[in-house]
């Protein structure tokens, strides 16, 4: 049986049995955690696992400030491929690709997704597993979830965290991320964990935080399942005629790369598009005028990743160096 705080209780300090100590210093958010624990509970998690999630877990201050200091990136695009393309990250990139490159082969084998695109992703998203975030990833979610401006979300969140670490992948203490909560070296949220998150070592833990095999299937299963493609790469850089309409830049406008050829795009260097007819768009991941990009599905799928044509073009800008192209 489950109980709540009423607000008398509240005010009169009652020690009610169903309120975990570690939740008592703060009222309020006792009385939110007790509901959390029944809707948890509910939905099969079991008590050992809440207990053990929640042991000194409190609001934290500092995630607050941060979802609440979410500025438009002041950066032009120009400026963010310089930072995230760097030749820093490409030689690290290139290192990685090697070293890794038998198991990269097998993951590309299995999922169908080039080990370019794989080691691009890692870099941009961790620095290849170096900066994974050092939030307590239930403390970050239940921050948020408690907060109210996205509750729906982050409690959604928070519950399949508590999935996670239910089905024994994972420690409480372990489970590290970033304050908005996305963990791992392939920076997932736990719902993107529980529908792509892939045990390739076949331990029985589908590990993303420590085990390169897991991380590598994980990034790559979850490419497969938005709908990646192998057989083509994810577009280029384009020169656009004198008089190209701007309106025709846009994701929404898809044609076959001969209607492109006809209305005079060209490869950056001036030659002809590639003859195969690959369904493309065009598009200026920053302003009109700047650089021009024509792609293909596999954009497509990295935008499911990340919503940002900056952070797409970037993955496929690094893909492409990282691949000596």
């Amino acid at each position: 049986m489950h109980f709540r705080i009423t607000a008398i209780a509240i005010a009169l300090g009652a020690a009610i049995v169903a309120v975990p100590a570690y939740a008592q210093t703060d009222p309020a958010f006792a009385a939110w955690l007790t509901e959390f624990r029944t809707e948890a509970l509910d939905a099969g998690i079991r008590n050992e696992t809440f207990e053990a999630s929640f042991a000194g877990v409190a609001p934290i201050p500092r995630i607050i400030e941060l979802d609440r200091r979410q500025p438009e990136s002041t950066l032009t695009f120009e400026q963010y491929v310089d930072r995230i393309v760097s030749k820093a990250r490409v030689d690290r990139g290139r290192a990685r690709l090697s070293e890794n490159s038998p198991l990269l082969r097998e993951v590309a084998a299995k999922f169908g997704v080039q080990p370019r695109f794989i080691v691009a992703l890692w870099g941009i998203e961790t620095n290849f597993g170096q900066n994974t975030g050092g939030f307590s990833v239930i403390a970050a979610l239940a921050t948020l979830a408690y907060d109210g401006r996205r509750s729906k979300f982050f409690r959604r969140e928070l519950l399949d965290a508590l999935r996670i670490v239910d089905q024994g992948h994972i420690r409480p203490e372990a489970m590290k991320g970033s304050w908005a909560g996305a963990m791992g070296q392939s920076q997932f949220m736990p719902s993107s964990f529980m529908n792509y998150a892939y045990d390739y070592d076949g331990d029985g833990a589908k590990d993303i935080w420590n085990t390169s095999a897991d991380v590598f299937a994980s990034a790559a299963n979850y490419l497969s399942g938005v709908g990646w493609r192998p057989d083509i790469t994810w577009g280029r850089e384009v020169r656009l005629p004198e008089g190209f309409d701007p309106a025709l830049a846009d994701l929404k406008v898809v044609k076959k790369m001969s209607e492109w050829q006809a209305l005079g795009v060209r490869r950056a260097d001036g030659t002809d598009l590639p003859k195969r007819e690959i369904a493309a768009s065009v598009v200026y991941p920053g302003k009109v005028g700047g650089p021009a990009y024509i792609v293909y599905d596999n954009y497509r799928a990295l935008l499911r990743w990340n919503r940002s044509l900056y952070f797409a073009t970037a993955v496929g800008l690094l893909s492409d160096k990282i691949a000596g192209r």
